[in-house]
């Protein structure tokens, strides 16, 4: 009767462990790494494996399977950047938090552009880290059970095909992936066709945040989607001063 309760006790235990959230810790300062290990452990209540370099925790990706990701930038033998990079090739679709105490814009647009989900500033308060996670959690969970509002994923522009669930453009059987950040802003210019997204509509919906270093990667993704269409003089995405863009279709 004793080893059947032990059983019993023991599955429920294995089903906990089965839906604690599980997330790769990728960081070269061994302090900084177990006190974020332990807090995100005892107050997120996820399963965190903590890596010290990206090589290892590159090997860690490919060996087991990940909810999230967290990669510090600044890091010995392969930096935040290529990892993020390397788990991209293997993984379009797991959120990436990036954390860095690089603050210049062009590391910002980096992150964003390979695909980066989030990027935290050091040095930054543990809760705040918290906060993203559980956010970020949220806006997949809403996506899965359908929460979000429904949206198409094939796209007609022109003579482009743009598939958003695959980040690919293609034109003349040439193929063009996108970023994520680029897929989204894409995404978004393709459903108001012909009319206005505003500046603060896109930048909300997709960095969560209006501010004026998020406003800039956006004008850097906006130059890239400009040049992957320039072949169909049809299409062109134009400034609406004041207001936002529009994703003109002739």
């Amino acid at each position: 009767m004793q080893n059947q309760t032990l059983s019993v006790g023991h599955g429920i235990y294995v089903n906990k462990l089965k839906k604690m959230k599980k997330l790769l810790l990728v960081e070269d300062d061994p302090n900084l790494g177990l006190l974020l290990q332990d807090y995100l452990q005892l107050k997120g209540k996820f399963d965190v494996v903590l890596c010290t370099d990206g090589d290892e925790g590159l090997k860690a990706f490919n060996k087991q399977n990940f909810d999230l990701c967290i990669l510090d930038v600044m890091m010995p033998k392969k930096d935040g950047f290529t990892l993020g990079k390397d788990i991209r090739k293997v993984n379009a679709q797991v959120p990436i938090i990036f954390a860095t105490a690089k603050t210049m814009l062009e590391d910002k647009s980096a992150a964003y552009d390979l695909g980066g989900d989030d990027y935290i500033t050091k040095p930054f308060r543990i809760e705040e880290l918290l906060l993203r996670i559980n956010a970020m959690f949220k806006r997949v969970s809403n996506k899965a059970d359908g929460s979000e509002e429904a949206t198409e994923t094939q796209f007609s522009i022109g003579k482009y095909d743009f598939d958003y669930t695959t980040q690919i453009i293609t034109f003349g059987g040439l193929h063009q992936k996108l970023s994520t950040k680029e897929a989204e802003l894409l995404r978004l210019l393709c459903l108001k066709k012909n009319t206005v997204l505003t500046r603060e509509e896109a930048l909300l919906s997709i960095w969560h945040d209006d501010n004026y270093f998020n406003g800039r990667s956006m004008d850097v993704f906006l130059s890239k989607l400009r040049k992957y269409l320039r072949e169909d003089p049809s299409v062109e995405i134009i400034n609406v001063h004041g207001k936002g863009y529009k994703l003109l279709v002739s």
